[in-house]
């Protein structure tokens, strides 16, 4: 799958580089992965099987260093993600996690051994920037290694924390809270994920920045050649959370709206786990159930070609989120392309439509509310032409991977210079 917390870290390093800044992208668990150039380094720090085998088996914690270099390579770690045969057991995920937050004084405290080794071969940074909450443990070690200031982005995690069975969550959000003093600035995704977390974490709100989101816009245009069909596109996972089903409920409504001969479609796109096929087959029996099978199409994973393509053949997009969406990369590509977006008013998606006013928001689990919008937007085609534009302008004008980094580049200027 590709990430979207991937693809934000690996345009933010690109764009440091291409500015002269010597930034440094280390993948943690496995490599990254990202539809444009990937500039992360080749090595993986807590390589995923290694941290597997240490956490489950207690003979892999004594074994000679030499052999984690066998399954610490990316192509070995890549070969296995790729495959999917990692687990998404509830109960091993929150062992792995708490394993990891635990730090030296935990049954991963070889890795962490190997995490101080490796900073003896490097220069010292002037500001180290952590991925996301989960690996706040990193933070001291990093801090004391290195002598230089610790920051750590907040970008969705909270979905991840919120999935794990209950006594994994609240030993997870403790450890997380123990180690906020190890940090000396978060940088939250968006307003919203800035109070989110502050509120989840225990944080002081004044010790969070906010660097808001910023995609690449290079190869992004305004919309294909219109035909006569209405597009409803959908560009995200596969996945309950991410409401594809909210929308087949919404597309039905709005489609018995509409005269029998109205040619309208509804397309979706996005990465899906193997374990969320039987969903993705409910979803397809609704259409069917409903007598508009026909008009349902889910094309898969997409490469940044195929996903431009895409978005710019939809007249709107919709990913009706069942939860606070921290992030909306999806809205910004879509708009990127000048295609207008409908949005459940809830999360970050309030904040993104509202400034670039590329859309429209509607009562968060409310197909009905969905399904009004759709048609009054197929009703009102120089409406739906007009929130394009905008959406087209407003995105590259608030959510540019320019913008993004000139105040990504702020942050670590306080916080060097503070440091100094």
């Amino acid at each position: 799958m590709y990430c979207g917390s991937c693809f934000r870290d690996n345009a933010l390093a690109a764009e440091l580089l291409k500015r002269g800044h010597d930034a440094h992208l280390v993948p943690v668990y496995t490599p990254t992965r990202t539809d444009e150039p990937n500039v992360s380094e080749r090595r993986v720090l807590f390589g995923g099987i290694s941290v597997y085998l240490q956490q489950s088996w207690p003979l892999f914690r004594r074994l000679p260093r030499f052999l984690d270099r066998v399954w610490d390579a990316p192509g070995v770690i890549g070969a296995f993600a790729n495959r999917a045969v990692s687990s998404t057991d509830p109960k091993l995920l929150g062992e792995l996690t708490v394993a990891t937050l635990e730090g030296t004084s935990g049954v991963l405290a070889r890795e962490f051994d190997k995490l101080i080794e490796w900073t003896r071969d490097e220069p010292p940074p002037d500001v180290i920037n952590l991925p996301n909450s989960l690996l706040i443990a990193l933070a001291a070690p990093l801090r004391a290694a290195f002598s230089r200031p610790v920051c750590c982005t907040l970008q969705g995690e909270e979905l991840f924390i919120d999935g794990l069975l209950p006594p994994y969550r609240e030993r997870v959000l403790d450890l997380i809270r123990s180690n906020v003093s190890h940090v000396d600035r978060f940088i939250a995704v968006s307003d919203y994920e800035k109070e989110f977390m502050a509120d989840l974490l225990d944080i002081k709100p004044d010790r969070v920045s906010v660097v808001p989101l910023g995609i690449n816009v290079t190869g992004y245009a305004t919309a294909a050649q219109r035909d006569d069909v209405f597009r409803v596109g959908y560009f995200a996972r596969a996945a309950p959370e991410k409401g594809l089903h909210v929308l087949a409920d919404a597309y039905l409504r709005f489609r018995r709206r509409l005269p029998p001969t109205a040619q309208v479609r509804c397309e979706a796109a996005g990465y899906m786990s193997p374990s969320f096929q039987s969903y993705l087959d409910s979803v397809k029996a609704a259409f069917t159930a409903g007598g508009y099978g026909e008009e349902f199409t889910y094309r898969g994973t997409l490469d940044r070609g195929e996903k431009i393509n895409f978005l710019r053949r939809l007249d709107l997009l919709s990913v009706p989120a069942t939860y606070g969406e921290p992030k909306g990369i999806f809205l910004l590509e879509a708009m990127a392309c000048g295609v207008p977006v409908v949005q459940p008013r809830r999360g970050a998606f309030i904040e993104v439509v509202e400034r670039t006013g590329g859309g429209v928001l509607v009562e968060p689990g409310d197909p009905e509310s969905l399904a009004e919008a759709m048609f009054q937007l197929w009703s009102d085609r120089p409406r739906l032409e007009a929130l394009g534009k905008r959406a087209f302008a407003e995105v590259r004008a608030h959510y540019s991977i320019e913008r993004s980094v000139d105040r990504l580049l702020e942050v670590y200027r306080s916080m060097a210079g503070a440091h100094a």
